[in-house]
């Protein structure tokens, strides 16, 4: 609990409050978090009460009235996509005769990225925001309150704060001063070398990538892009979670941030691959294709990026959720953090062993997975 009594204020939405305030909690490190993306999703209606989403910030004010810690918090209506799956507490829930939904949920939609989920101007607000959080999930009479794709560096203090624990496996590149990516592939074994190099040739044989940011980056871009993402998305979700919208306000507000990695033969574009641009990390989002070809989702999405980190001195790719594929192309399992508040005891009490046995299994798995990377061993 903080120290002194403090008052947390619910925002309407993330639109309603000053860019220049929420980022000045927010940081510049990392792309999510920001108002401009948030807000997007928001202005573009991919995030709304009628999509599941109801934005709801909690904010806490200091002495100069300004915003000193913000959590990006959304009332939820059902548990897609976030990408750390509680459907079987929900299940659990509703046969005891309660009702799950909603639940709070402090994250960043439709985005598995790891990241600040308390925003801090002063970052002795982080405990005042964390009981904010529980005080909002209480007084509504809400079953729980899940914070997602938690940043290492603030677990502590949800672990201080008596949240339980869950953990989760990603595969991030991690750029060790390499040169190029010949300098890289000299870290892995030979047969694994050749594999990739074979690999890459084959994927872009009578193609020709090309790689956008910033005014680069068109409304016909986006169209072609639009195409890609609808296909995944009605593949991968039903129906996909962005707007066509939320694309254009991408390319018009934040497009210095973008890397749009495109395959074209001839003059038409038939794949991309949609990346953010961190202080220190490149974020692969999303992916799609309008022509099959054997190998370029992995070229576009993982050796492109890794081409386009060297190239930018960024110190890691993270490429995105799942995926034990991507360990053969040099991404490494990383484990991934989420924070669970759940007020009723006997439901607390049951996850709590849950997530026990669970987090065994993701350090066991974890630990099989660290022997599968193609990087030379010994000397």
């Amino acid at each position: 609990m903080p120290a002194s009594p403090v008052t947390a204020r619910i925002a309407d939405g993330v639109a309603s409050i000053p860019p220049e305030d929420w980022d000045a909690c927010a940081g510049t490190r990392n792309p999510f978090v920001s108002h401009a993306f948030l807000s997007i999703l928001e202005r573009s209606g991919s995030v709304s009460p009628r999509a599941g989403w109801q934005s709801l910030p909690i904010v806490i004010d200091g002495a100069d009235g300004r915003p000193a810690a913000i959590a990006p918090a959304y009332a939820k209506s059902h548990s897609q996509g976030e990408y750390v799956f509680d459907h079987a507490w929900a299940d659990a829930w509703e046969r005891a005769g309660g009702n799950y939904y909603p639940k709070l949920q402090v994250a960043v939609p439709f985005t598995p990225v790891p990241g600040p989920r308390l925003l801090l101007r002063d970052g002795a607000m982080a405990p005042g925001l964390i009981a904010g959080i529980e005080a909002v999930t209480d007084q509504n009479r809400l079953s729980s309150a899940h914070v997602t794709f938690l940043d290492d560096d603030q677990l502590p203090l949800f672990e201080q704060a008596g949240w339980l624990i869950r953990a989760g496996t990603q595969f991030h590149w991690a750029n060790e001063g390499y040169r190029d990516f010949d300098s890289f592939l000299t870290a892995l074994a030979s047969r694994k070398r050749k594999a990739i190099r074979k690999e890459r040739a084959a994927a872009v044989e009578g193609l020709t990538i090309r790689h956008l940011s910033g005014r680069e980056i068109t409304e016909a871009h986006w169209d072609a892009f639009w195409e890609f993402y609808q296909d995944t998305g009605s593949r991968k979700w039903g129906r996909p979670y962005l707007s066509r919208l939320f694309f254009s306000l991408l390319g018009q507000e934040m497009a210095d941030q973008v890397l749009l990695i495109l395959a074209y033969r001839g003059d038409t574009p038939i794949a991309g691959a949609l990346n953010l641009i961190g202080a220190d990390a490149l974020y692969g989002r999303y992916w799609g294709c309008t022509e099959e070809v054997p190998f370029l989702h992995f070229e576009l999405c993982y050796y492109q990026a890794i081409d386009a980190a060297i190239a930018r001195g960024l110190a890691r790719v993270e490429a995105g959720a799942q995926g034990e594929h991507k360990l053969a192309r040099g991404y490494a399992p990383v484990t991934t953090w989420s924070a669970h508040y759940l007020p009723d005891p006997g439901f607390r009490r049951a996850v709590a062993d849950h997530l026990e046995q669970e987090r065994e299994a993701v350090a066991q798995e974890q630990e099989y997975l660290g022997e599968l990377t193609p990087f030379r061993r010994g000397g």
